[in-house]
């Protein structure tokens, strides 16, 4: 017989905690859309709210689109929170507004996991991914939802297969609402780079969901109202070569029984480029954008931090061949490195000029727990506890000088003529080798065209009248509406604004240098 408390309703508040303005989440670009309020939905707490009892009632809330109510917590029995390093201080803001409201707070994801230390007033801790500790947590809550004397720490020590994972609880979140979907394919990474704390967190043996998964999320997020791209939230796509080649054909057929409705973007090793059999098979399946992590433009330094398999092909030519099967590659930067000289700076620029990369996310060298940087520079004594840096790192040259080399790097790169001249070669060399996609009913839907419309209305008004840059934009954008170009217009404003706009903050010091960094600074993005 079936106890009482086994058949007891929970409430179960889902809260992912509000970013900072950041390079990477197009904060900037928010304003000319129609209706975007936050970057990207949160896997993990959209695949926990999935799992929990079907008896339970689940409310999820994004507090980069809505903040989360003293009645909302009011109404939950339990607030689940999950978040990142640099999403710490408003991860313990939401414990303490769940404390006030008398509610269980329970923590999950990659920072927790990572650092536990960090989260001392949460009742629960759930360290690690989907698994026994997850099981356990929902039997703890099953059997009495409120706070414990102390705090409890739950550890996964069987991971539940990738095979297992539910269907992310989209139907949970305002899907159209964010600048891009997501769906991760594999979880791990078999690099061991040394600044990098994935294989720590998630293993060096990269796990798989099933093709047939993938594309019954694909039909979910469809269902609730995706639109535009959606981005493979896998550490590296490639770590598993095999697996990726058994997914690829399964995503063309999807594409084309969906008419083509969304474009892809993924995270990869650069070494991708030296699978031709993969890059054709992901030109058909509509992949538009890769992240490369490529870190630095000098190979010494890429030796030194266990990257040398980027080293595997030159990486200007990596980059071109990722070009020349349609795709545009964004990139990962870092200075501060041990092996940064002074001209560190300029041969970086100089890499953005030669690789024609518009996107490259420069940051500031930043020590993660359960990385080997991290442990190697405790045993130096070259981390440094202070958030009024931009950085935890001792760096090998003068603070400052790091710091002024990254503002003149973010001018120099995101100079307008600079950026849009960048573009200009991904007009020639890059889009003309996309897929041509069908004017589908899904794509040339009466919805997407009004979208579209409002969108391009919004970026001519902005950037090609507002703008100090307007002559430049208006060189780089006439030839493609002369073709009807819309897509590649609304692309181009959108991500060019927001470039543009936080690297003018990041030159005057108005902007984190690093992705990580605790500094966190309270700026609002005003609606233009």
């Amino acid at each position: 017989m079936t106890r009482q408390s086994d058949q007891a309703s929970r409430r179960i508040l889902c809260v992912f905690p509000r970013y900072a303005p950041s390079f990477g989440t197009f904060e900037y670009a928010y304003p000319l859309t129609d209706g975007v309020r936050a970057f990207m939905p949160p896997q993990g707490l959209l695949v926990i709210a999935a799992v929990l009892p079907k008896t339970w009632e689940v409310r999820f809330l994004d507090e980069n689109i809505t903040p989360a109510t003293r009645d909302d917590f009011t109404w939950a029995d339990a607030v689940f929170v999950s978040g990142m390093h640099i999403q710490r201080r408003r991860i313990n803001e939401i414990c303490a507004r769940a404390h006030a409201a008398g509610r269980t707070a329970v923590l999950g994801g990659p920072s927790v996991s990572a650092a536990p230390e960090n989260y001392p007033d949460f009742d629960y801790l759930h360290i690690g991914e989907l698994g026994d500790a997850t099981d356990e947590l929902v039997a703890r809550l099953q059997q009495d939802p409120s706070r414990p004397a102390r705090q409890i720490v739950l550890t996964t020590r069987e991971r539940r297969p990738l095979t297992e994972f539910p269907l992310p609880a989209y139907e949970l979140a305002q899907i159209p609402r964010y600048f891009i979907g997501s769906i991760q394919f594999s979880s791990g990474c078999p690099y061991q780079c040394e600044f990098c704390d994935i294989p720590a967190l998630y293993g060096r043996n990269p796990r798989i969901k099933t093709p047939e998964q993938i594309t019954a999320e694909l039909d979910k997020l469809l269902a609730c109202g995706a639109w535009g791209s959606v981005y493979f939230v896998d550490d590296n796509l490639i770590a598993n070569r095999r697996a990726l080649r058994e997914l690829l054909p399964h995503l063309i057929e999807w594409q084309e029984r969906n008419g083509y409705a969304l474009t892809f973007a993924c995270e990869a090793t650069l070494n991708i480029a030296k699978r031709p059999d993969i890059l054709a098979l992901m030109r058909e399946a509509a992949f538009f954008t890769v992240f490369c992590g490529i870190e630095t433009p000098e190979p010494a330094a890429l030796k030194a931090m266990a990257k040398d398999h980027n080293l595997m092909v030159p990486i200007l030519e990596g980059v071109a061949t990722l070009n020349r099967y349609g795709m545009e590659v964004v990139s990962g930067i870092i200075l501060g490195l041990d092996t940064d000289t002074p001209a560190s700076g300029r041969y970086l620029v100089e890499f953005a000029d030669q690789s024609k990369i518009p996107l490259l996310t420069i940051n500031l060298l930043q020590a993660l727990p359960k990385t080997p940087l991290w442990e190697r520079l405790r045993r130096e004594g070259r981390l440094i506890e202070d958030e009024a840096r931009e950085s935890n790192v001792d760096f090998k040259l003068p603070y400052d000088t790091v710091l002024a080399m990254w503002q003149e790097c973010m001018a120099r790169a995101y100079e307008p003529a600079a950026l849009l001249a960048r573009y200009q070669h991904q007009i020639a060399a890059t889009y003309p080798n996309r897929r041509k996609l069908p004017a589908s009913p899904q794509r040339a839907s009466w919805r997407n065209i009004g979208r579209a419309l409002r969108m391009l209305r919004r970026v001519l008004w902005q950037e090609g009248f507002r703008s100090d840059y307007r002559w430049q934009f208006w060189r780089t954008v006439l030839p493609r509406l002369a073709r009807a170009d819309i897509e590649r217009v609304i692309m181009i404003g959108l991500v060019g604004h927001h470039l543009i706009r936080f690297a003018r903050e990041a030159s005057a010091g108005r902007q984190n240098a690093s992705h990580y960094a605790s500094k966190l600074p309270e700026l609002s993005v005003a609606a233009e």
